[in-house]
C-alpha cells in the first residue's frame, strides 16, 4: 500500500460522505430495489457512528477518498441471526492491488476486537480469496437478491 494512504473514521457531516454514499450506491443499489441515491446517502451518513457499530472508515490519498468500508449490524435480509458485519469494502478501480482493500478490513477488525465483537460476517458474490487470505472462512454458499454469494465469518483474538 501506498505511504501516504490514511484510514480514518468517516464523520456524517465530511466532506467525502456524499462521495462514498454514492461509490456504494453505484456498486451495490441493484440489490436494493426502490432506494435512491439520496436514500443511500442518507442511510450512509446514520450509519457514520463514533465507535463500534454502526462505524464507517475511509481510505484516504492526502484529503481524497479513494476506498471504503463498514461495520454495520445487518447486511442481509435473510441471515439477521448474524451480526455484525463486515460491509461495503470498496476501493476506486484506479488504486486497486495496492493493499488498500486489506488495509481497511483490518481496520475493521481491529474496530470489532476493540469493541469486544469476537465473530463477524460478510457476504460476497467474487472476493472471497480476497478475504480467505485475510483470515475469513467460509459459512455457507447461496442465492441472495439475485447473485450467488458466500457468506463468511471472522473469528477474532485466535
Amino acid at each position: 500500500m501506498r505511504g501516504d494512504i490514511t484510514i480514518q473514521r468517516l464523520n456524517a457531516d465530511a466532506p467525502s460522505a456524499e462521495i462514498v454514499a454514492c461509490w456504494t450506491f453505484e456498486a451495490w443499489g441493484h440489490l436494493h430495489p426502490g432506494l435512491t441515491k439520496e436514500q443511500a446517502i442518507a442511510r450512509l451518513k446514520a450509519e457514520c457512528g463514533h465507535a463500534g457499530v454502526p462505524t464507517i472508515f475511509v481510505a484516504l490519498s492526502e484529503e481524497t477518498p479513494v476506498g471504503t468500508a463498514s461495520l454495520i449490524v445487518d447486511d442481509m435480509s435473510i441471515r439477521r441471526d448474524l451480526t455484525p458485519w463486515l460491509a461495503s469494502v470498496f476501493v476506486v478501480p484506479e488504486w486497486r492491488g495496492q493493499g488498500i482493500a486489506s488495509a481497511l478490513v483490518h481496520r475493521v477488525e481491529v474496530e470489532a476486537a476493540e469493541n469486544g465483537i469476537e465473530r463477524f460476517y460478510l457476504y460476497t458474490p467474487d472476493q472471497q480469496a480476497l478475504y480467505r487470505r485475510l483470515g475469513w472462512q467460509d459459512v455457507e454458499s447461496l442465492e441472495y437478491r439475485g447473485e450467488n454469494v458466500t457468506v463468511m465469518s471472522r473469528q477474532l483474538g485466535l
